[in-house]
């Protein structure tokens, strides 16, 4: 009894899923191990540097470069994926 559908998924589409699941499954327990930390972080030092930058005003300069930072980071990663892409289907 062979089932001859209109929604039959391709080999080759089967395997990109197949990546692709792989792929959300590492990035989810990733979350899950970064967030499983989070009660570590949160302790009730006080923290002198902190409280000084904080008063003058510069801990806004500090979070503005680490955004700029993550930001250039995530741009060029998303922008390296396009090439890769891009290449891959050249071939």
């Amino acid at each position: 009894m062979d089932y001859h559908g209109e929604n039959q998924v391709e080999p080759a589409e089967r395997k990109n899923n197949a990546v692709m699941m792989k792929q959300l499954k590492r990035i989810c327990l990733l979350a899950v191990l970064l967030l499983g930390n989070l009660p570590i972080f949160a302790q009730n030092k006080p923290t002198e540097m902190a409280d000084l930058m904080r008063s003058n005003g510069r801990i806004y300069v500090v979070v503005a470069v680490m955004v700029t930072i993550l930001g250039g980071l995530v741009f060029y990663v998303a922008r390296l994926d396009r090439k890769i892409s891009k290449f891959e289907k050249e071939k």
